[in-house]
């Protein structure tokens, strides 16, 4: 009989790993879920290790012991804290091949990473190897900024009406079922400043920028009647700029310590989520991201 969908945590020791660990477990409680928490030794570590020492050496030995208790010891107090009994994994090799082996044995619902780590995680977020994880899995990836002392209580959730914004939706409404969701739609006037440079007068430019609001507001309405949300769990946002800057600022302005961000966007290219926005938003933001990698 196939295990349900659950959540699996990677994990390097470092405070940051174990803020998501910490998270992985409150979420696993809320929601039911079976969680995994998985600790990969770098095979290229052991194969250098070995051409110095030889195959199955005490030193590597030693390593492997280390590491394994400090699972445990980990796995024992997110049980203890979170009332939750993860599986704790320990495995060897390469890191991006082992994390997304064991999350598609578990059939896994959710990939969550601490923001910085001290050991291979500090390669997986934000870098190259972060951009390769997420080019390569299609589960929704949770990027753990913060510490977990209470629910998502407000989620930003961005989106531009493409086939990925209705998922994004549901995705926040899964793992953040406490919160109210804050739909941000960000608009531009069509070559808004050309216009002017062209002889257009303001008065124009403003109807063009009144439709393109009222438009939003349209569609941020039909998605939230699309997503079956009630009044009281969604708000709607609709700011005028560009995307990148404005999800920060709407963050920190209206108090949210989630923001949900679509795999592609629009234009159904990676760009959205490997190039400038996602990487500002990691940069810049102050809480956890969620990135959600389903479409219509």
């Amino acid at each position: 009989m196939p295990q349900p969908a659950s959540l699996l945590a990677a994990t390097d020791f470092s405070p940051q790993a174990r803020q998501a660990g910490e998270r992985a477990a409150r979420l696993a409680r809320e929601t039911g879920a079976p969680l995994a928490l998985v600790h990969v030794l770098p095979g290229d570590t052991l194969a250098a290790l070995r051409d110095w020492l030889g195959a199955g050496t005490q030193p590597e030995q030693a390593m492997h012991d280390e590491a394994a208790a400090a699972l445990a010891q980990q796995a024992a107090t997110l049980q203890a804290g979170r009332h939750v009994v993860p599986d704790a994994v320990c495995a060897s090799g390469a890191v991006l091949d082992e994390i997304l082996r064991e999350a598609g044995q578990r059939r896994a619902a959710l990939l969550v990473l601490g923001a910085s780590g001290t050991g291979f995680l500090r390669r997986l977020v934000p870098g190259s190897t972060a951009e390769r994880l997420m080019r390569r899995s299609t589960l929704p990836l949770l990027v753990v900024r913060q510490p977990p002392h209470e629910p998502y209580r407000r989620a930003l959730v961005a989106v531009d009406f493409s086939p990925w914004s209705q998922p994004a939706v549901a995705l926040a409404h899964r793992f953040a079922p406490h919160a109210q969701l804050v739909l941000l739609a960000v608009y531009e006037v069509p070559f808004g400043e050309k216009l002017r440079y062209a002889g257009v007068d303001e008065a124009t430019v403003e109807r063009y920028r009144e439709q393109a609001r009222a438009d939003a507001a349209h569609r941020l309405q039909a998605l939230a009647d699309a997503c079956g949300l009630r009044p009281a769990q969604w708000r709607p946002c609709i700011v005028e700029g560009n995307a990148s800057l404005r999800i920060v600022e709407q963050e920190q302005e209206l108090g949210c310590d989630l923001v949900v961000l679509g795999k592609h966007g629009r234009a159904a290219s990676v760009d959205l989520l490997l190039g400038s926005t996602t990487r500002h938003v990691l940069a810049e933001g102050a809480v956890d991201v969620l990135v959600s990698t389903a479409r219509d």
